[in-house]
């Protein structure tokens, strides 16, 4: 079991790569990474001009995993440790959102931008 929990780990961290890389490349700068708060935690934390984003990623094997791989717990969880962080992020007036990003081998990520409005 241990060694199943290591391989995910290693994937998601993986994933986390892929997905920072992805947002450098079109256009955004990668504030942070695994941001911890007593909410939760947030992956990335990206900026591009005066929107903050702070990005849940998700790493499946497969591609028809991503269907099924955030839920709004989840979500929630990211959007309770955002407004935790955003003092800390946007100091000048930024907007910001929660996005996610869904990762998986042979595929473009997907960037699902707003995914919380609660």
């Amino acid at each position: 079991m241990a060694r199943n929990r290591r391989l995910a780990e290693a994937r998601g961290r993986e994933g986390e790569r892929r997905a920072a890389w992805w947002l450098w490349l079109q256009g955004w700068r990668i504030l942070d990474t695994r941001v911890r708060t007593p909410a939760g935690e947030v992956d990335l934390v990206a900026q591009k001009g005066k929107l903050i984003a702070f990005v849940e990623v998700k790493t499946r094997a497969t591609a028809a995993e991503l269907d099924y791989a955030i839920d709004e717990y989840r979500l929630r969880r990211v959007a309770a440790a955002a407004e935790v962080l955003m003092p800390r992020y946007a100091t000048n007036g930024e907007d910001i959102r929660v996005d996610v990003i869904l990762i998986a081998p042979r595929t473009l990520p997907r960037h699902i931008e707003n995914a919380w409005m609660g």
